[in-house]
């Protein structure tokens, strides 16, 4: 097996605005593009692992690790997929192969992550309750798909690794995944990434520095329903309520000696300076931004 074999994909439970800001403080390069309604899917750029089999009892020997201390594909994806999933509140399902194994890790939260290997031929190597689970926290049919989940776990002459994870991806079509053309289980990363790279709807994911990290969560949470209340005409009107309504307000407490009113005063005098020094600062950083200065 080489390098060139391997593959991964990563399946996120959002639209591409809300897997954009976590996905880039995974410092990797990614190109992300919509994979269905209410799914995105990052394909790596870079090939951060190395190509040798697993550890374990049905595996290969072991190769010597690659320069860096790269580890096997599932480990990597199973990482990202997890480091995705703690700072979002949509699971994130890993997929991966390597010419010897296939596989999946569904990330969630908090929760302990989920995951299936089949080795090349297509024998089951993993515990028939992680397809219950993952059905479960994927909110899936609890008959049919679960149904069709657990015959992969059964062995089929007739089905290799990738076949199982096409067909793993065939129950998750009803739940809405529809990967972009050229985006298949068993294709090398190279191919991987030529093909996300032509899709009209790609967006590049790059690390940038804490900086463009914070930048593009406050961009997305602009573009959320809360975004008019949080910069522009209403987040300005209502800070400037707080305001005026936080200054008679802690004047009052103040002369009545009263702790819970002077409090709620500056509490609104607080909430309202914040929201117009932010709304000013955002509008700086913009103009700054477009006349190639510092957005800082």
């Amino acid at each position: 097996m080489t390098a060139t074999s391997v593959g991964a994909l990563l399946l996120c439970r959002a639209d591409p605005e809300a897997v954009r800001p976590p996905a880039h403080l995974l410092r990797e390069r990614m190109l992300l593009l919509p994979a269905g309604t209410g799914w995105s899917v990052l394909v790596p750029e870079g090939k951060p692992w190395r190509g040798e089999p697993h550890d374990g009892p049905d595996a290969a020997p072991a190769a010597p690790a690659a320069p860096g201390g790269a580890e096997p594909v599932d480990r990597v994806m199973g990482g990202w997929a997890t480091a995705l999933a703690v700072g979002a509140t949509w699971p994130v399902i890993a997929l991966w192969w390597d010419g010897d194994r296939s596989g999946y890790t569904l990330a969630a939260g908090f929760r302990r992550p989920v995951g299936y290997v089949w080795l090349a031929d297509g024998t089951p190597a993993g515990e028939d309750e992680a397809m219950r689970t993952f059905a479960a926290r994927l909110s899936l049919d609890p008959v049919l798909d679960v149904q069709e989940l657990e015959a992969l776990t059964r062995q089929d002459p007739e089905a290799d690794a990738d076949a199982r994870l096409r067909e793993l991806l065939a129950v998750l079509t009803r739940a809405g995944v529809a990967l972009p053309p050229g985006l298949a289980p068993g294709e090398p990363a190279d191919r991987l990434r030529t093909a996300a790279g032509v899709h009209p709807q790609v967006e590049r994911i790059e690390w940038a520095g804490w900086r463009d990290a914070v930048q593009v969560e406050l961009d997305a949470v602009e573009s959320t329903g809360l975004g008019p209340w949080v910069r522009g005409p209403r987040a300005r009107a209502l800070a400037a309520a707080q305001v005026a309504a936080g200054i008679p307000l802690t004047l009052w407490g103040a002369r009545r000696r009263g702790a819970g009113w002077l409090a709620a005063g500056l509490v609104l005098l607080v909430q309202g300076a914040l929201g117009l020094a932010y709304d000013r600062f955002r509008a700086e950083a913009e103009r700054g931004a477009r006349g190639g200065g510092p957005v800082w």
